[in-house]
């Protein structure tokens, strides 16, 4: 088990993991952050969690299941005496804005919105050529390695290595209230057609739009970032 981002200035990395991926592994969750910086009160070790798999960023991590960590992550740490008595501990759920980094991050939320940032444009023609910042459905990884997205560009394959920060977008889709449906065009004739399929972004977002609803029957649902401090 490894955790897919770590920044601890200061620390000796190697030691520290060797005593956090068991608690990680005891708890059947996975690594995402693993953070030691400052803060107004002092020194703090920032831990992110999430479920093996899972499609929606949060899902499975209570406030309880981070309690837990929390209570035996410290217990381990106290034992191993790498950082010192002076710091904060802070177990949580990377939130729904949950940032994107290994390849496997990009296939697993595919259907999803993400903004992208690249280290330079890429070489296209057009304002595309002058984009650092790309925003739009995630669509997977090629067999090239190459991140699939759909943006107001059009579909676009990404090379991981150009990918500077990239992160999951929180949307909000309101419901239409009856009688204030969307207006028609200037020929009062805009209809959808009831025998067209529906396309692969509208399948994809029918699928996550499925599982926070299920989520949310289960008092899952990751509204904001679940965290727990020690």
């Amino acid at each position: 088990m490894s955790i897919a981002f770590t920044k601890l200035p200061g620390l000796d990395a190697a030691r520290l993991l060797a005593v956090v991926e068991p608690v990680l592994l005891a708890h059947r969750v996975d690594g995402v952050e693993l953070i030691w910086k400052t803060d107004r009160g002092g020194m703090v070790l920032e831990l992110t969690v999430e479920r093996p798999g899972s499609r929606l960023p949060g899902q499975g991590i209570t406030v309880d299941v981070c309690a837990d960590i929390s209570r035996d992550l410290s217990a381990a740490l106290d034992v191993a005496d790498l950082i010192g008595p002076r710091y904060q501990l802070i177990v949580g759920s990377p939130g729904v804005e949950r940032s994107l980094y290994s390849l496997d991050d990009f296939r697993r939320f595919s259907g999803q919105v993400a903004k992208v940032k690249l280290n330079g444009p890429l070489e296209a023609e057009g304002a595309l050529g002058k984009a650092r910042t790309l925003r739009g459905t995630l669509f997977g990884v090629t067999d090239e390695g190459l991140i699939e997205m759909e943006t107001e560009y059009g579909q676009l394959r990404i090379p991981h290595d150009r990918v500077t920060e990239a992160r999951l977008v929180f949307e909000i889709v309101k419901a239409e209230r009856p009688g204030h449906g969307p207006k028609k065009g200037a020929a009062g004739k805009a209809k959808k057609n009831p025998g067209a399929k529906p396309s692969l972004e509208e399948r994809n977002r029918g699928a996550v739009a499925d599982a926070a609803a299920h989520a949310d029957e289960k008092g899952e649902t990751p509204s904001r970032d679940k965290k727990v401090e020690h």
